[in-house]
C-alpha cells in the first residue's frame, strides 16, 4: 500500500472567535495547491482513495487536485496518529490490510506524527510542511513490514 500525506496549502490565521475549520486558503496556498495537485495527478493512480480532513482549508487543498474524495472526523485539525491509522485499519504489525494508495489531506503535527510513527524516527524528525506531500510505501518481506520514504515534495520544488 501507498500512503500519501498531503498538508494543507497555506491559509490565513485565525481570526479572535474564529473557527478553526473556516480557515481558507491564502492566494499563495492556493498556488501551492495548485502546484502540488498537478504533480500528484499525474503520479497517482486512479484508484486511490482520497480522504481529507473536514476543515475548509484542507477542502480546498484537495479540490485542487479534481479527483473524488471524502471527509474524514479522523482527520480533523485536533485529530492524532492513533484516531488516523485506526481508520485506514493500519497496525503496528501488519501494516495496511489493503493493496492500492491512499491519500490523506491534513494537517500537523498529526500527519507528521504517521509518517514518524510508520519510518521508526522521532517525531520531530516529520515536520511536514506547508503544501508539501509525504509518500510512503509499505512492503511485507520476509515476514516482516518495512516501509519507505519514497518522495518528498514541497511546492517550492514544483
Amino acid at each position: 500500500m501507498d500512503l500519501i500525506l498531503w498538508r494543507h496549502a497555506q491559509a490565513f490565521d485565525a481570526e479572535p472567535g474564529c473557527d478553526d475549520l473556516s480557515r481558507a486558503l491564502t492566494h499563495k496556498g492556493e498556488g501551492q495547491a495548485a502546484r502540488v495537485a498537478k504533480w500528484l495527478d499525474r503520479q497517482l493512480p486512479e484508484s486511490t482513495r482520497v480522504l481529507v480532513s473536514p476543515a475548509r482549508r484542507a477542502e480546498q487543498t484537495a479540490r485542487a487536485l479534481g479527483r473524488k474524495f471524502k471527509f474524514r472526523d479522523e482527520l480533523a485539525p485536533q485529530s492524532n496518529a492513533d484516531e488516523a491509522l485506526a481508520f485506514i485499519q493500519w497496525t503496528a504489525e501488519n501494516g495496511p490490510p489493503h493493496k492500492g494508495a491512499v491519500l490523506l489531506v491534513g494537517h500537523q503535527p498529526m500527519l507528521g506524527q504517521i509518517a514518524a510513527r510508520l519510518l521508526g524516527v522521532d517525531e520531530a524528525a516529520c515536520d511536514i510542511r506547508k503544501g508539501a506531500v509525504w509518500w510512503l510505501r509499505s512492503r511485507q518481506r520476509e515476514q516482516e513490514l518495512r516501509v519507505h520514504l519514497v518522495s518528498v515534495i514541497s511546492p517550492e520544488l514544483i
